[in-house]
Order: structure tokens, then C-alpha cells, then sequence
């Protein structure tokens, strides 16, 4: 709807926005250009957020938030993650595309490679009061009818637990309304580059009676592509053969189509209690890759096997709200199923594998064979949360929140890599073409108590006291590996399979057939561990007035630890985070501008690192320590009746505190920097696998800034307006190591401005915009498909190039 949000107490609630200290000059003419006009009116609405697991004005809540309400998200056309994480000042992330990307907040980053039998995300993702972070990554929920989306920075570890370490982000919809019909849709068209793509949203708030509502949301996208895969040749110097993808080369061939729906009933049983059933359900399917090759171009890649993704999900959720006499109770409880199929090529660790150990495969006629390799996978998650927890009223002098929490995930994994045409002597057992197989089950399981409890110690100060005690065990089972036959498969495969029950190589006597997602030939692996701790928290706010306050944090942020499938590396322990904080919270101006803030400081204590080492395998230490300290604010200014402008910037230092190495010692130690060195299979000299003290985390931009502007006036009979929304990242590492960093590169400096101006009568709305207006790259990721010293060719995932369209709603 266009913006009618200036005039006097009629801004929508759940808009907030930042502005940026650098961006301060930009201000102080705004400021002085609104001294001339009207301001009569202009004021900033209130923001109810429920961060502390109650509803509470933004201004009150001693925690760094952001707070994206209805009207801020449609306003800046956000569809999606990427679309609302450009926004956030503390969010920094890595993505191999929709689906699949690895959020951070305030720098805690150490640059781990997301692989499924890694550490746990260190940021939460919550829809409603259901989390919804799996191990690769959360789901990319597509934005529409949504009442806000939460940026909690720094450790939620009270209140939220594990991978909440860095921070949460909560994605809150909007509810069933007993008290009156409303509907809506929304469809837009655009254009990037040549490619045509679509948006098509609506939804339904019908009430049933006076007690009762159903909400139907239904959309439907379309993303056009914007990588082409070129056509090349590939020499294969060992085996003599050349091969070409000019069958496959297609412009702009990484397309993504969405589709979901979600239907939610609130009934209200009485006066005290009301349940609200939520279904949702996504499917998104992508082809081709989201990164390309600098080598061959802007936006170029040369891939040789087929690449795509097929992600779908199903969340059931239930609340249940209520009181037992002055207590407010909620129950929480959900289950996600999530399946996910893959298709990867694999074909730049073939070609670096024949060059540098000279390796040949062949046929079952003994002729020797191209060695493409590609990846068929199939990821099958399983998640069930509930959590019970009571509060006292809010409005009294002593305060309380606190529950019981539980969460069961379950991963089955399958990748099969493939090379077609490949004898029987190289297969895994049963698997035609396979040279390599995971097939494995992963289970992660928590509990927990937690409680706050608030003491207003006087009319301006106030105690708060909180901790959360964890349980949590990780369990990895099944099998994974080369077949019998391959000449490297004696630490792993089947040959380990023979080696756990002391037969010679080739003894299948005594195998149990191993199941997941398919059948295994055996189980090689079966390792669990369980750990339990407490993470407290500390805070004391001083309110100068309802206008103003301040506020000290000590908190404490943590991850499980895990097992790694490897032999030779021990299990991996929980790593903590802890955060000192001083924010601020404060309106001025007859509440026309908001400036809120805080100064933080991190320490990271022997943080889980998960790399790519010997056949491909992932391995994880608790390698290193990390001090991070950091800025961040936000600003809002009603500066007239017609303009409103919000900004945000974060300045981070980020540093390792220590010397850091990957390499472990014969006691399970990491390995002094000195000593830190593997060979390079290129034959060079030896590659240190580590970093010294004082060398910055990676995916940690030193700044992040944004500024939006918002102009409305009148076209006639008609409400318009005209906005631009700019955003600015600084350069940042690609990798921890310096030697991956020399075969990477670093994420390059990039800015970003999207523009849009429409008009509307309050029941409709068109509008017109350019997205990336001056069709700018972001360095996304940049990566290599194996270990750096053996695949040296970098990618770079970028975001989506200049993107102009059209979008026409209405509202009933």
C-alpha cells in the first residue's frame, strides 16, 4: 500500500529503521531542509517486538534489535533471506545458493565449510516460536504476509540456546484475525538481463465466528537466471582425453521456481486460552550454479555435469496461549520435514586429481575412461521442537520468564559420487557408477531449562538475572567411503568395514547391510557424544526516562560439540561465546527521531573450525580463540509529514586471539603455528594451515552501512511516493588461512542502490523499480570445490545483476 504512515500516530507498527554514522552528514541536511517545511504530525509509532519471549515495546527491550515490520519489507521488495539480509547491519552471510547459506552476526565467523556432519550454525532461525535451522543451512522461507522479521544481535543463549551463539533472526507471520475479513494479492513482473520473471502472492483472513479465524496464504515466483554456462573443453592430461559441455552450455541457466502456501486457525476457547494450528509447505526448485568463474568472465561458468536442487518442506506448528492464574503460559511445538535433491558437478576435483597423483579409471572392458565426477545427493531432515514456558505479568516490580525446552533432528544423508561407465572393480558394492558413498545418520538432540527473572531495584533501574542449562548429545552412524577395489579406500570404505571386524580386504562375511536414505554395504562408522553446560546472563538498565535508557550486558552465547567421522581426529566440544555489551535506547524530538545502539565485545574460545582434508573428508577442531569488537546503530527520523528516512551501520574488528592451526598433534592439540604445515600434492613447498594472532576472521566486512529514504506526496487524487534505498559492505576475507586466501582472493568492496516510485488510493497500489540499479557485484562467497591447494580455481557467488519491474496489489 503507498505510505500514509506520516501523519499524525498513523505510522503501521513494525517499521524500524537504522541510519548510519557515516551517512551523518547526509542527515544534518535533512534536518535542516525539514526545519522549512511542515513537521506538524510527523512521528514514529511505537515497535512491539518479542524477543524477550513477550510482547514489549522495542524501546524498552535492553537488547540490540531490528525489527522489519509489514510495511518495511514490502517497501523493499524482500521476497526472500538475501533480500532482507543486505538490511541488517550485523548480518554478514555465505550462500552456494537458494537454500543453502550460513548466517553470522557481529563477526563470528571462522570461515567453516557448512558440511552436514559439521558444528551446528551459530545462528538461530525461527519461524513464529519454532526454530528451523537444520545443519546446512535454514530455510529460505519465501516473505509474504508477514507481521516482521527479528534481528537479534549478539548471544541468545537464555532465551534461545544452541545455535543461537551470535544471535537469532525471527520470521514472525501474521495471525488469524477473528474480528474481520481482510484479503489481499500482489503480482509483480520484471526483467534481469533478457530472462522474465514473476511474483504472485495473496491471502485470506476469514473468520470463522466471533471466536474463531482461518488465514490462507498462498505465492508462486519465478527468478530468472543470471549465470551462463559457456562452452569449453576440459583436457584430462593423464588419460589423453578432451572433453566438451557445449551440450550443455545455456545462457542464464540458474532459474529458481517457488511455490508455498500456509494456512493458520486461531481459536479462542475462552476468555484465558487460544490455539493456533499453523500448516506450511515450500518447494523450490533451482538449476545450474549460483557462483562463476572469473577466469572465464562476467557471470560465466563452464560446468560438464547437470546441476540442480530440489528443496521441499512441510512444517506443522501448534501454540497454545494461556493463563493459570496470574501466570501466562505458552506451549510451542512443531515438526519439519525437509527433503532436499541434489545434482553437482564435481568435475574440477577430477582434473586437479589427474594432475597432480596422475590417476586413471577405466571400464569393465579395461578401456581407460573420461574421470568426470558428479555428485548425486539426497538430504532427508526430520525436526520436532516443544517448549513450555510461564510468565508473570509484566507490569510488576519482580518478573519472570522461564521453560523447558526439547528438540530432536534427525539428517539422513546420501551422496553418491559418481563417474559413468566405471568398472565394477572401483564401485561400491551395489552402487553402478559409484566410486565414493555417504550414506549416514546424524541425530543432534537438546534439553534445557532456562529462566530470567527482572528486578526493578528502583523506578529507573532494573536487575535482570538469567541462565540456561543444556544437555545436548550428536550421534553420526552408517557408512561412508571407496569400494573395496580402489587403491586408496584402506582408512575408509569397505576396507575399513572389513578392518572393524578383523577380516582381510575383500571378507564379507559377518556385513550387516547399513540403511538411510538407500542400503550401504556396511556400517564404518557409529560414534556419539554428550555434553551438558550452563550459559548465564547479567544485564542492568537505567531508564532516564520513557524516552531514554542504557544498558549493560555480560551474556553467553554456545554450540554442541559433535563427532567427526574421520578416525584420527577425537570428538570436537561445545565452543562459547561471551559478550560485553553497553547499549543505548532513545527518541527525541516529540518522538520524530530514533537513535538506538550498541558497543559490544566478543570473546570466542576455541572455536569449532570444520575443513576439507585428506579424500575429501570434512574435519573439525576447536582450533582457535577470537576477539571481536564492534558498533553498531540505527536511526529512524520522521524529518516531515512526507519524508522519512532510517539507516544502519555496524563496524566490526574481528581478530583471532592466538595463533591458529588446523593440524592436530599425537595428543589431539592443535599443532604450533611453527609445525602448522601440510605438504602441497603440486609438489611446491609445504602449505601452512594456519594463521597467526591478529589475522581477521573471514566473511567480517570492517563495515556495513544502509540508508533508506522515503518521500510521499500527492499525484493528484493520488498518494505517491518516490524511495531509494542504498547499501554499502567493505571488503572482507574470503578464508581464515593465508594460503586459502591466495587461491581465493578476498570478498571485494561493493555498493548497492535500488530505487522504486509508485502511487496508489489506499485500496491499490502500482509501482515501478530498479533493483541493483547500477547492476553492482556483491561478493557473495567465493570458494574452491575441494581443498585449496589442490583445486585452485576460485568461484564467486554473487548476487542478482540490475532487476526492473512492475508490481500491482490490492487490498479488501
Amino acid at each position: 500500500m503507498v505510505d500514509r504512515r506520516l501523519h499524525a500516530h498513523n505510522l503501521r507498527q513494525g517499521r524500524r529503521r537504522s541510519l548510519s554514522v557515516p551517512l551523518a552528514a547526509a542527515l544534518s541536511v535533512t534536518l535542516s531542509h525539514a526545519s522549512a517545511q511542515s513537521n506538524e504530525g510527523a512521528v514514529l509509532e511505537q515497535v512491539i517486538v518479542t524477543a524477550q519471549k513477550r510482547q514489549e515495546n522495542l524501546q524498552e527491550v535492553p537488547l540490540s534489535i531490528t525489527a522489519l515490520g509489514t510495511a518495511k519489507l514490502e517497501e523493499l521488495h524482500v521476497t526472500n533471506f538475501e533480500d532482507y539480509a543486505k538490511f541488517l547491519p550485523s548480518l554478514s552471510y555465505t550462500s552456494f545458493g537458494p537454500g543453502f547459506s550460513r548466517v553470522f552476526f557481529r563477526g563470528v565467523s571462522s570461515g567453516d565449510n557448512g558440511n552436514h556432519s559439521g558444528p551446528m550454525p551459530s545462528v538461530g532461525m525461527y519461524l513464529d516460536e519454532q526454530p528451523i535451522t537444520t545443519i546446512t543451512g535454514a530455510l529460505d522461507v519465501h516473505v509474504y504476509d508477514i507481521e516482521r522479521v527479528e534481528a537479534l544481535a549478539g548471544p541468545q543463549g537464555t532465551l534461545y540456546g544452541a545455535s543461537s551463539q551470535a544471535g537469532t533472526i525471527r520470521i514472525i507471520t501474521n495471525k488469524p484475525d477473528p474480528s474481520k475479513f481482510a484479503a489481499g494479492y500482489d503480482v509483480e513482473g520484471n526483467m534481469l538481463g533478457g530472462e522474465a520473471g514473476y511474483v504472485a502472492e495473496g491471502f485470506a483472513n476469514l473468520p470463522v465466528s466471533d471466536n474463531a479465524a482461518i488465514r490462507l496464504v498462498g505465492w508462486g515466483k519465478r527468478d530468472a537466471g543470471y549465470i551462463s554456462n559457456v562452452a569449453a573443453d576440459r583436457l584430462y592430461p593423464t588419460a589423453e582425453i578432451t572433453i566438451n559441455n557445449a551440450d550443455r552450455a545455456k545462457k542464464d541457466y540458474n532459474d529458481v521456481d517457488t511455490y508455498g502456501a500456509r494456512a493458520a486457525l486461531r481459536v479462542d476457547l475462552n476468555d484465558s486460552w487460544t490455539l493456533t494450528p499453523t500448516l506450511m509447505h515450500q518447494q523450490q526448485k533451482s538449476n545450474g550454479a549460483f557462483a562463476y568463474d572469473p577466469s572465464l568472465g562476467d557471470l560465466n561458468v563452464a560446468r560438464y555435469r547437470p546441476e540442480r536442487a530440489d528443496d521441499r518442506w512441510t512444517q506443522a506448528a501448534l501454540t497454545v496461549e494461556g493463563k493459570i492464574a496470574n501466570l501466562d503460559v505458552v506451549y510451542a511445538g512443531s515438526y519439519l520435514k525437509r527433503s532436499v535433491d541434489t545434482e553437482q558437478d564435481y568435475s574440477d576435483y577430477s582434473l586437479f586429481y589427474d594432475i597432480t597423483y596422475y590417476y586413471t579409471v577405466y571400464n569393465d572392458d579395461g578401456v581407460t575412461i573420461e574421470p568426470t565426477q558428479y555428485i548425486q545427493g539426497k538430504d532427508r531432515y526430520k525436526r520436532q521442537s516443544h517448549e513450555i514456558r510461564l510468565s508473570t505479568p509484566a507490569d510488576k516490580r519482580v518478573r519472570f520468564v522461564g521453560g523447558l525446552f526439547y528438540q530432536r533432528q534427525q539428517h539422513l544423508i546420501e551422496q553418491r559420487y559418481k563417474i559413468d561407465d566405471l568398472t565394477a572393480v572401483f564401485e561400491v558394492s551395489d552402487w553402478p557408477d559409484t566410486i565414493w558413498l555417504t550414506e549416514q545418520t546424524r541425530v543432534d538432540r537438546d534439553y534445557a531449562v532456562f529462566g530470567e527473572v527482572s528486578f526493578d531495584l528502583t523506578d529507573h533501574l532494573t536487575l535482570t538475572g538469567g541462565a540456561r542449562w543444556f544437555k545436548a548429545e550428536n550421534s553420526l552412524a552408517g557408512f561412508f567411503g571407496y569400494g573395496d577395489g580402489f587403491s586408496t579406500s584402506g582408512s575408509n570404505g569397505e576396507a575399513l568395514c572389513s578392518g572393524l571386524l578383523g577380516n582381510d580386504a575383500g571378507d564379507r562375511s559377518g556385513w550387516v547391510p547399513y540403511h538411510a536414505v538407500g542400503t550401504a554395504p556396511c556400517k564404518n562408522l557409529d560414534k556419539s557424544v554428550k555434553e551438558d553446560g550452563v550459559t548465564p546472563k547479567v544485564n542492568l538498565t537505567y531508564k532516564f526516562d520513557d524516552s531514554r535508557m542504557v544498558y549493560v550486558t555480560y551474556s553467553e552465547g554456545f554450540r554442541p560439540g559433535g563427532v567427526n567421522r574421520r578416525g584420527t581426529f577425537p570428538p570436537y566440544d561445545a565452543d562459547f561465546l561471551k559478550n560485553y555489551e553497553v547499549g543505548w535506547k532513545t527518541t527525541w524530538m516529540d518522538n520524530r527521531l530514533r537513535f538506538n545502539g550498541a558497543v559490544f565485545l566478543l570473546d570466542w574460545d576455541d572455536f569449532q573450525f570444520s575443513f576439507t582434508g585428506e579424500n575429501g573428508l570434512t574435519n573439525i577442531t576447536n582450533a582457535g580463540g577470537a576477539r571481536i569488537k564492534g558498533i553498531e546503530t540505527d536511526v529512524e527520523f520522521a524529518a516531515t509529514e512526507s519524508l522519512l528516512i532510517s539507516g544502519g551501520l555496524s563496524v566490526l574488528d574481528a581478530k583471532l586471539r592466538g595463533d591458529f592451526c588446523e593440524l592436530l598433534d599425537g595428543q589431539d592439540r592443535p599443532l604450533p603455528l611453527s609445525e602448522c604445515f601440510a605438504a602441497d600434492p603440486h609438489q611446491g613447498p609445504d602449505v601452512l594451515r594456519g594463521a597467526g594472532d591478529g589475522t581477521t576472521l573471514p566473511s567480517v566486512p570492517d563495515y556495513k552501512a544502509n540508508l533508506t529514504g522515503r518521500y510521499r506526496f500527492q499525484m493528484g487524487s493520488l498518494d505517491a511516493f518516490a524511495q531509494a534505498a542504498l547499501v554499502y559492505q567493505s571488503e572482507s576475507r574470503a578464508a581464515l588461512t593465508a594460503f586459502d586466501e591466495t587461491i581465493l582472493g578476498k570478498n571485494r568492496a561493493y555498493s548497492l542502490a535500488d530505487f522504486s516510485v509508485g502511487f496508489g488510493d489506499g485500496a491499490w497500489t502500482a509501482q515501478v523499480f530498479v533493483n541493483n540499479a547500477f547492476d553492482k557485484r556483491a561478493d557473495i562467497t567465493r570458494f574452491a570445490q575441494c581443498r585449496e591447494e589442490m583445486c585452485t580455481k576460485p568461484y564467486i557467488v554473487t548476487n542478482q545483476p540490475r532487476t526492473i519491474g512492475v508490481k500491482f496489489g490490492q487490498r479488501f
